[in-house]
């Protein structure tokens, strides 16, 4: 079986960087690090990373307590560290982190910094804030914390026709990884009913890449694409969703344990990308196998 590997599929820059940071401040293992909610969306990757020292705690929308995951006293001894996850959180829970007794290290998506930083910019000029994305997703709670009170989540055009009257300015962003497409189709319904909008691009380049492969890979011949990565993974399950437009057959899977080869036998030519939080070991597997049938 042919193979077809896109160029972007594994890990984006943001997702190395935190995992560089969380294994930095484990130091080989010699110092416990705690991560607020999961530091990537990639359950393998996480049991990797907990055997070196690195353990979750709190919850995937970063809003537990942690107190009670920590030692009996609710701090730790020094020189083990609680880390903010790639997705970042809201100013809130920053400060709640910094003051459990931890050494503080940020391992925010730089994109998702700059998102946050644009809000800032903005809720300080008294602009109401516009978040395109998912209402539940850790980015976004983390996101909407920098509105100052005045933002909204919209993922639909229902979502729009239900927001009351805003007056005033309005700045306009979404989830780092949202569909280009989506975003400009809801920005310019977004602008029929408040022209006066102000829509910021902040898709981040990661995303654009991956998706843009995946017509790639179509083109390239595939008869059918295996898209690898976290079934809570966003980014990756937009990859899945983008490889079913291009109306060929799509296996989302997160291991080879689910792939399903009586169902990919069929074909000769098979395209495979992952998810920006997808370590290339998974990749890896998952291809040398296929060019093995």
């Amino acid at each position: 079986m042919k193979v077809i590997r896109a160029k972007s599929a594994g890990f984006c820059f943001g997702v190395e960087r935190a995992i560089g940071i969380a294994r930095k401040c484990a130091n080989c293992g010699q110092n416990k690090v705690y991560t607020d909610g999961p530091l990537i969306h990639n359950r393998q990757m996480m049991e990797r990373l907990e055997r070196e020292g690195i353990v979750e705690i709190g919850d995937y929308q970063s809003s537990k307590d942690l107190q009670s995951e920590l030692s009996p006293s609710g701090k730790d001894a020094s020189g083990n560290f609680i880390v903010v996850r790639a997705h970042g959180v809201s100013p809130e829970r920053r400060q709640y982190l910094k003051n459990l007794g931890l050494e503080f290290k940020d391992a925010t998506c730089p994109d998702v910094g700059r998102i946050a930083g644009v809000i800032k910019i903005h809720a300080k000029k008294g602009y109401t804030t516009i978040i395109v994305g998912d209402p539940k997703h850790p980015e976004v709670i983390g996101l909407l914390g920098y509105a100052e009170g005045r933002g909204f989540v919209i993922k639909s055009n229902a979502d729009i026709d239900a927001l009351p009257d805003i007056k005033g300015d309005i700045c306009m962003v979404s989830q780092s990884t949202m569909f280009t497409d989506d975003y400009k189709n809801i920005a310019e319904y977004f602008k029929k009913r408040f022209p006066q909008v102000k829509v910021i691009d902040t898709i981040c380049g990661a995303t654009k890449e991956r998706q843009g492969d995946v017509n790639v890979l179509a083109s390239e011949g595939a008869q059918a694409i295996i898209v690898i990565g976290g079934k809570h993974s966003a980014n990756t399950v937009k990859l899945a969703i983008m490889a079913k437009r291009t109306g060929l057959p799509c296996l989302h899977i997160e291991t080879i344990k689910e792939l399903d080869i009586d169902a990919i036998k069929k074909f000769s030519v098979v395209g495979v990308t992952a998810g920006a939080s997808t370590p290339n070991f998974l990749i890896d597997e998952v291809c040398n196998f296929l060019q093995q049938l």
